[in-house]
């Protein structure tokens, strides 16, 4: 499964996923969309210019807390 969260440091929201991720020791490859190629993919392909934003597999989820069950039942914390 292909995982990659597009995120922007000083949102809170991200913060929210990121310190998900550090606490369960949990490690995806990060996009931050300060870079703009990463910014111009995160809108051509999802759609929208928000963040986080997990890519599965190419489709885009939005919402830190969708982001987080999600985490949660595929790593099992």
């Amino acid at each position: 499964m292909d995982l990659k969260l597009y995120y922007k440091p000083e949102c809170p929201f991200c913060k929210k996923v990121l310190r998900f991720m550090e606490k369960n020791d949990i490690e995806l490859e990060l996009k931050n969309i300060h870079d703009q190629e990463n910014k111009e993919f995160l809108i051509e392909k999802g759609g929208m210019n928000q963040v986080p934003c997990l890519f599965i597999d190419g489709k885009a989820m939005y919402e830190s807390d969708d982001i987080i069950e999600f985490l949660k039942e595929k790593f099992n914390k």
